[in-house]
């Protein structure tokens, strides 16, 4: 029988405070090869923001429940189902609709979490760690003494970008607020503040960097493409344009630049190249290499730092202070006690 279901709905683009509502809408039980799942966590990042400001790429049109992943329990299986069973801890990417209490969702995107590892992990582990190894492991191939930049490096996908890229041996400098560079330093990265362009010299300085990781888009791709290494193999890839969002600017459309940033790509003549980032839960590598997260996790080889968890009646203040803040690693949203 249906269920009531409290959600998240974008009902039109703008400010947090106008935009978002939380309202209840009645869910029907799941269809057949859909399970429905008990949501405890859901990831929060740009793509929330920027979907609510109708910046985000090919995204849907308002009214829409953002959420681009979630942890949590198997409530109810749909027809066809039997891999899970009531209570089973999973997560899965989504991209929308995890912004909710409940979710039907077809099974096979369903990830199994593994014992030891709990609910906050699995559910930052799932877009923005899951982001950071295809990154890090497929379009850069980062390598033992490779050198690499990366832009916000204590954020969320930064953190992940930057544990793995150390794991694999590399040197790693980047950008973040100058209150967390000791933690950085400590943790064996060479961090700059952002708020002014010295890494550009100083990346110079050492021959350029292997490959540059750059969420922000606009201006800040022609700056990342410039530290390059000029003589070795290196790439700048590109997973966002969150320089207007993070800097309270005017909204603009990342096309441009976007186009711009690829097009250097078709230098034949150079070493440099780059790329564009996307994840998407149909891709063959996206299972395997969050399974593989999972496990590093459960070994103790990651941790996935979580800098705030907001509670689901405080998603507007989410959205108002996203970016801002004392700490590191990823945002979530408490759907549910995940006990």
């Amino acid at each position: 029988m249906a269920i009531p279901n409290r959600k998240v709905v974008i009902s039109s683009y703008g400010p947090a405070s106008t935009s978002l509502q939380i309202v209840t809408e009645s869910l029907a039980p799941p269809p057949k090869d859909h399970v429905q799942v008990k949501i405890c966590y859901a990831g929060f990042a740009g793509a929330d923001v920027n979907m609510r400001l109708g910046q985000y790429p090919f995204q849907r049109s308002a009214p829409l429940t953002p959420g681009y992943c979630f942890s949590g329990r198997v409530s109810v299986n749909g027809p066809g189902c039997s891999k899970f069973k009531a209570g089973d801890l999973v997560t899965a990417l989504t991209k929308y609709d995890a912004d909710a209490e409940y979710i039907n969702i077809p099974e096979k995107y369903l990830v199994p979490v593994p014992a030891g590892v709990d609910l906050q992990q699995a559910a930052a582990l799932c877009l923005d760690w899951a982001t950071a190894y295809g990154m890090v492991h497929r379009s850069a191939n980062v390598s033992a003494g490779q050198r690499v930049f990366i832009h916000g490096i204590s954020g969320a996908v930064g953190q992940g970008v930057m544990y793995l890229c150390l794991l694999q041996g590399a040197t790693v400098y980047g950008t973040a607020a100058e209150r967390n560079h000791a933690a950085l330093k400590e943790a064996g990265a060479h961090p700059f503040v952002y708020t002014n362009k010295d890494w550009i010299p100083a990346m110079k300085e050492i021959g350029g960097v292997h490959a540059v990781f750059d969420a922000l888009g606009f201006e800040s791709f022609d700056e990342s493409y410039s530290i390059l290494s000029p003589t070795e193999r290196s790439i700048v890839v590109a997973f966002g344009s969150n320089l207007g969002t993070l800097t309270n600017g005017k909204s603009r459309s990342p096309w441009v630049p976007i186009f711009k940033l690829l097009a250097k790509s078709l230098y034949f003549w150079s070493n440099k190249t780059t790329t564009f980032f996307g994840i998407q839960r149909d891709q063959k590598t996206f299972q395997p290499e969050l399974q593989t997260l999972l496990g590093m996790v459960q070994k103790g080889t990651i941790h996935a730092p979580i800098k705030h968890i907001w509670d689901f009646e405080d998603i507007k203040e989410a959205h108002e202070t996203w970016g801002k803040g004392a700490g590191m690693g990823s945002y979530l949203i408490r759907i549910a006690p995940d006990a």
